[in-house]
């Protein structure tokens, strides 16, 4: 990344959000920085998922997926999804969750959220891709300041993005 994209980026200072996802019973989840409402009528939500992730492997098979909201106090769960590869940790197994619409995986300490049933994938060619669909189900709690990139981004993440599934179904 240039230094002046880097520099415009961190000034921006994006909301971070815990993306979870399953397919034929696998589970996934990671933290992404971009993300947003992508339509009004219908609700659409659209994000960008790094090729690197285990959760892209899943999201290719996936019917559904949750983005689930951050807020400055979530810092110990940001870490959990953003810092561990499914390689290290089961990242379901320590914590409380409970299945969705399409069984994804709703994470109980987070819970603003939105449920998307995905229609689209697109992929540019390059590092990440983008996955969008229409909501199907939301939960807030009130208003909250969000967790941003500026209170994690010395953080090392579990997997760097030059890192690429090659076999989306294979573990890496």
């Amino acid at each position: 990344m240039s230094a002046e994209l880097k520099d415009l980026v961190e000034a921006a200072d994006n909301a971070l959000a815990v993306v979870t996802t399953v397919a034929e019973g696998e589970r996934s989840g990671c933290v992404v920085g971009f993300h947003s409402q992508a339509g009004l009528h219908p609700e659409r939500y659209a994000l960008w998922l790094s090729k690197a992730n285990h959760t892209y492997r899943v999201m290719i098979r996936a019917d559904h997926f949750a983005v689930h909201f951050l807020t400055e106090s979530d810092v110990d769960m940001a870490r959990h999804f953003g810092t561990q590869t499914r390689e290290e940790v089961d990242k379901f197994a320590d914590i409380d969750w409970s299945s969705g619409p399409g069984d994804v995986p709703l994470v109980a300490a987070l819970p603003n959220r939105v449920v998307v049933r995905k229609d689209t994938m697109l992929d540019p060619t390059g590092d990440h891709v983008g996955v969008f669909g229409e909501i199907v189900e939301v939960h807030g709690e009130g208003g909250f300041t969000p967790f941003r990139l500026s209170a994690a981004n010395h953080w090392q993440p579990g997997r760097d993005a030059e890192e690429r599934a090659v076999d989306p179904r294979a573990d890496s």
